[in-house]
């Protein structure tokens, strides 16, 4: 195995780190949604199709035998339904029919691949440069990116001449120092020579060649690269998501209220903000958090001094909540009342029989009674429907035990309150028939209630 690629940007220092948030893991594969994922976004037939275009493109590109006959059995696996025909959609112009892109190709997939991590190694070598500036591994460095910052804060017009800069200091000087290398030491003349012939050849990026150090040193930062932004992703889906998607809706009332008043605010007023100031004060921020002792600082004293006030700021922010955001009024309730009725038959002995559910307690002295009328209701209990325009509340009838007190509110007369028991209010001595039910009269009642 070669040690490494001459003339390849590799990162052969330590390996990338990786980002660790608590509470995630990598989330479990759900083959349903995939597969409906994958049937609405590409056909079947269209998939095979893209399969025998790559087949049939790199069939002349070196691929091994076993590589063709493994795209061959995928064509062959893949069903020949096409989903646009079932649903009747448009043809997707994306399709390798109309466009010069290779399908879908599994050798094809791991060439790019190969490729892919042979050239990767640039943004390694950057990512592994800036997070060395950023964490003062080289106090200097970093504080002459804290001056190109404040230039660039205080004079916002300087972002023209930062491109330009880079092209000059990291593209074309080493360039030309590579064509025109400093003389050795043992030489007398150690004075610089800008004149005469280039004395080297120029340098030429190569890709990292396979199976060699850089190759699996790319392969290694891939990998970590790849594990940070899923667990970036997830943090910032865990931090997102609760107070954007609405499942607390109090709390994304709340979030979509200050996002709409900072909207209409800064829309009127973001020209009077000193923006200057602003973002010098956020970069210094930044790059001073990144100094080991910073963040041991406060890391050492966020539970003593952090933590209070963020409690304090979380229970303001929920009792805001409780108190100014009302999503729906609570619902209006009444009571509804109903009087079942039972009748004697058969004189002083005689068994009561239920007769009928009624909204009036058709008491001795009510008018239907004075009328000769019939009382009007329902015969059973199930039959009793909330007023038009209302649901009900409660799941069952309650019986009224406080049935002396809905007989002084009515202002009752002529009737015997039970206080116990079933609390039935029965009619006292019938004045047209005396001797037929004794001293209490034909008719009883009792008031249920519901919500």
């Amino acid at each position: 195995m070669d040690e490494f690629t001459a003339d390849a940007f590799v990162n052969r220092e330590e390996p990338l780190p990786i980002l660790t948030f608590t509470g995630t893991g990598p989330p479990s594969p759900d083959p349903e949604s995939k597969r409906s994922k994958l049937k609405e976004k590409l056909s079947n037939s269209k998939l095979k199709e893209k399969l025998q275009d790559g087949a049939n493109s790199r069939s002349e590109t070196g691929f091994s035998l076993q590589d063709r006959l493994l795209t061959k059995l995928l064509q062959q696996v893949i069903p020949t339904e096409n989903i646009e025909e079932v649903l009747d959609l448009p043809p997707d112009k994306r399709s390798s029919k109309y466009i010069g892109r290779p399908g879908f190709s599994l050798p094809l997939m791991t060439n790019n691949f190969r490729r892919f991590n042979s050239r990767i190694g640039i943004i390694f070598v950057f990512q592994t440069r800036l997070i060395r500036l950023l964490t003062w591994r080289n106090p200097t460095h970093t504080l002459s990116l804290l001056a190109i910052c404040t230039f660039v804060c205080l004079d916002p017009y300087l972002l023209a001449v930062l491109p330009l800069a880079a092209a000059l200091l990291f593209i074309m000087v080493p360039a030309y120092l590579v064509r025109h290398p400093a003389p050795p030491p043992t030489v007398t003349h150690s004075q610089y020579s800008l004149n005469g012939p280039p004395l080297a050849p120029p340098r030429t990026i190569k890709p990292a060649a396979e199976m060699s150090k850089d190759f699996f040193r790319n392969m290694r930062d891939l990998q970590n690269s790849m594990d940070d932004f899923s667990n970036l992703h997830d943090g910032v889906l865990k931090i997102v998501t609760p107070p954007t998607n609405f499942s607390n809706e109090a709390l994304s009332s709340t979030v979509f209220l200050f996002l709409f008043v900072s909207t209409c605010t800064l829309f009127i007023a973001s020209h009077l903000l000193p923006w200057r100031l602003m973002s010098l004060f956020f970069c210094w921020a930044s790059i001073i958090l990144g100094h080991p002792s910073v963040q041991e600082f406060v890391l050492d004293n966020r539970e003593s001094h952090l933590r209070p006030h963020e409690r304090k700021a979380q229970s303001w922010l929920d009792a805001w909540i409780a108190r100014d955001i009302v999503l729906d009024e609570p619902p209006e309730t009444r009571e509804v009342e109903i009087f079942e009725l039972q009748r004697r038959k058969g004189g002083r002995t005689g068994e009561w029989e239920s007769w009928i559910f009624s909204p009036s307690p058709y008491d001795p002295l009510s008018p239907q009674r004075i009328a000769g009328e019939r009382s009007k209701g329902t015969r059973f209990f199930e039959d009793v429907c909330a007023p038009k325009g209302w649901e009900w509340g409660d799941k069952k009838w309650i019986l009224d035990l406080g049935s002396r007190e809905w007989v002084e509110e009515r202002m009752v007369q002529g009737v015997e309150v039970e206080i116990e028991g079933e609390r039935w209010v029965t009619d006292l001595l019938d004045a047209d028939h005396p001797d037929e039910h004794g001293s209490l009269g034909q008719w009883r009642r009792r008031r249920w209630i519901r919500m």
